[in-house]
């Protein structure tokens, strides 16, 4: 049952915010933050219990569900699991907190619902991270998306745009879901063919479809198994976001409070990286491998594009999100590189990212809600005035750049090594962002934060103050994380590994060798 607690918990507490009476606002929100909290100690409690040299899936939870389908209500928890798991659950009080004055201006029962609909996407990412039957984490793949669609265009941002950026938002994920369900439907028909479930039914397991498809026994031709995998990469780069699918998040992103923003990139987009890892390799590593030229080829285009419009941006929470593109670029290239310290340093860039982008996108919005205003031109000169809430704004936006002695850098490096290994042109290109990344954080800070206020700026009746007691709360823990996991990143690395031992293991590739000038 500890796997079932762990998603179980936010879930009934969503419930219980929204049975609360209408003047027990503040009641909903500590019962909120303790839930989060708890969640949190809970998790920790199975990253202590977890052994990194044990089997694959531990805290394995498995009932019959719906027997004439073969579908099972299964759980299980490994490396690259526990440590997304990790990031989600230490998120969430920081978000809560950081979000504590998003929706008071909303009448009724606001607050409740605010709440709620934050601990509800809590409660189905982290099911989706201990799902191991592939229609048990397709459920809730999709029902994520309810909970955040009412996240931003109920509460987000007081301009009409909001209710648009919602709808794109559904009507994309809803969309890559729809192709899901046809490939899932699909996979099920191959495991009724190939007699992998019980009494003539198929099956959904993870397990059973994976050690199939590893050993040849799915009975499916390639042409089949291919326009399967395709079915579940859609739903799965829209989802993370990957190029040409990515055009909702800059405006989800825009829109929604800056709380449940990182919610969205930090924390629920990862479930589209993490299946891509999952499950596009673990039950089709044929057509991964037949796909990752193409595959990577598109990251490529994603960090690049990302980089170049985040240039361009004259919206600093705009400019933030399409960052997020970029580096969502590196986790899908890492991914699909199928090496070792490729697809570590994918993970451990899931991780990374959330942190860094979380403490960006939260120390903008601070500012933002201050001078009411995200354009970038509407700024100068904040470090005199903010110094601490300008300090926080270099940090975060080193560590988006992936300076050295900060989180990301370790995992962008893996990436980049364990791609140039199997695809030294897409390496090469990719490398390019580095270079990029430094133009717009430094340019950025330098006209945000440097300088003199503008004509029309810091002087008029919304000064600029410092970060508050809560604010410092919220973000000193996610500087504290960059700098530990910028000098040691084996903290999540010695989980990661054996996980992608495993899958790699299983899809039977190894590193390529190491190419030296004139080897013949």
């Amino acid at each position: 049952m500890s796997l079932t607690i762990l998603w179980l918990l936010p879930a009934i507490a969503s419930v219980v915010l929204m049975l609360l009476p209408v003047g027990a606002v503040q009641a909903a929100k500590y019962v909120g933050i303790a839930t989060s909290a708890a969640v949190l100690v809970w998790a920790l409690i199975l990253a202590v219990m977890f052994s990194p040299t044990g089997s694959r899936f531990q805290f394995v939870e498995d009932l019959s569900w719906i027997p004439a389908f073969g579908a099972r209500y299964s759980l299980g928890l490994d490396g690259i699991g526990l440590v997304l798991v990790l990031l989600t659950t230490i998120l969430m009080p920081l978000l809560l907190l950081a979000g504590w004055r998003d929706a008071d201006s909303s009448e009724g029962r606001g607050v409740h619902t605010y709440f709620a609909l934050m601990l509800a996407v809590e409660a189905m990412v982290l099911m989706s991270f201990v799902a191991t039957d592939v229609l048990l984490f397709y459920i809730f793949f999709e029902a994520m998306l309810i909970p955040m669609y009412f996240l931003i265009g109920g509460f987000g941002n007081g301009d009409g745009g909001r209710t648009h950026a919602a709808v794109k938002f559904l009507l994309y994920n809803l969309f890559g879901g729809l192709i899901m369900l046809a490939a899932v439907v699909g996979l099920y028909v191959v495991t009724v063919r190939s007699g992998l479930g019980v009494d003539g039914h198929g099956t959904f397991s993870f397990a059973a479809i994976s050690e199939a498809a590893a050993s040849g026994r799915l009975d499916a031709s390639s042409g089949v198994l291919n326009l399967i995998f395709l079915g579940f990469l859609f739903a799965f780069a829209v989802k993370a976001p990957l190029w040409p699918l990515h055009s909702w998040l800059p405006d989800a992103a825009v829109s929604a409070t800056p709380a449940s923003a990182v919610l969205m990139m930090a924390v629920m987009d990862k479930v589209g990286t993490f299946a891509m890892l999952r499950f596009c390799i673990g039950l089709f590593p044929d057509a991964a491998t037949t796909f990752a030229p193409i595959i990577s080829a598109l990251a490529v285009v994603s960090i690049v594009y990302g980089a170049v419009l985040a240039i361009g941006q004259t919206d600093v929470m705009r400019l933030i999100s399409y960052t997020s593109i970029s580096h969502f670029g590196f986790i899908v290239l890492g991914i699909f590189a199928l090496t070792s310290q490729g697809q570590s340093g994918s993970t451990l860039y899931m991780v990374n990212h959330g942190i860094s982008t979380a403490a960006l996108f939260l120390v903008a919005g601070f500012l933002v809600s201050q001078r009411g205003s995200r354009l970038i031109a509407d700024y100068g000169g904040v470090q005199k005035l903010a110094p601490v809430l300008a300090g926080a704004f270099l940090i975060a936006g080193l560590a988006t750049l992936s300076l050295p002695g900060l989180a990301p850098f370790i995992s962008e490096f893996l990436v980049l090594i364990g791609t140039f290994t199997r695809y030294p042109v897409a390496a090469i290109a990719a490398s390019s962002a580095l270079v990029l990344s430094a133009i717009y954080i430094l340019w950025t800070y330098q006209r945000m934060m440097g300088g003199p206020p503008p004509a029309n700026g810091l002087d008029d009746a919304k000064p600029i103050r410092d970060l508050g007691w809560r604010e410092r709360i919220v973000v000193a823990p996610l500087i504290l994380a960059l700098l530990a996991l910028g000098f040691f990143p084996r903290l999540v690395l010695d989980f990661v590994n054996p996980a992608v031992s495993h899958t790699l293991t299983s899809v039977h590739q190894t590193d390529p060798a190491p190419h030296v000038a004139g080897d013949r």
